[in-house]
């Protein structure tokens, strides 16, 4: 049986990045955030691949942290406007917060009893908002004069009965 050596601790990558933010040393590598406990178990073949898909998304995992993690969080949100600066606060939120349903499900916690849950749906409600918000600005207007005209010049009505005998009148004297 192949064996996978597993280094992360959810709650070593939140004290990490929390030490980051409060002490601004952006240069702090994620290796030595998510320095922890290794632990070597067998598991069995039939995991195998999700065990590597959940690798590969560690990976991205920290080459996302890397990324956000080279710039200020300042230098980051002055370049934002405030809707893409909530967005970030959020997203941010609500990963740390997944990470942490996630440490606890790995230490036998029931995550569903615990008020991470709360957590997450506190931002999901403001995830929606901001969704919400986004969806409105990318709305077309609607020009109430221009929809009138065209809805008016799209029905049917009947011509009068003089207009055709002045047309029919109009022809036969040709």
């Amino acid at each position: 049986k192949p064996s996978l050596s597993v280094s992360i601790s959810a709650a070593s990558v939140l004290e990490g990045v929390y030490r980051t933010q409060e002490e601004g040393c952006e240069e702090q590598s994620l290796l030595a955030i998510m320095a922890g406990e290794e632990i070597n178990e067998d598991y069995p073949v039939e995991i195998h691949e999700y065990l590597s898909a959940f690798e590969n998304s560690i990976g991205a995992v920290d080459e996302m942290l890397k990324t956000m993690m080279s710039v200020s969080r300042n230098e980051l949100l002055q370049k934002l406007d405030p809707l893409e600066q909530a967005k970030v606060d959020l997203v941010s939120a609500y990963t740390l917060n997944s990470m942490f349903w996630v440490y606890l499900a790995t230490q036998g916690v029931n995550p569903k009893e615990h008020p991470v849950k709360q957590e997450l749906e506190r931002i999901r409600v403001y995830m929606n908002r901001v969704k919400e918000i986004t969806d409105k600005k990318k709305a077309g207007k609607l020009d109430r004069g221009a929809a009138s005209r065209f809805v008016k010049n799209a029905l049917w009505e009947p011509k009068p009965k003089n207009a055709s005998k002045v047309a029919n009148k109009g022809k036969s004297k040709s």
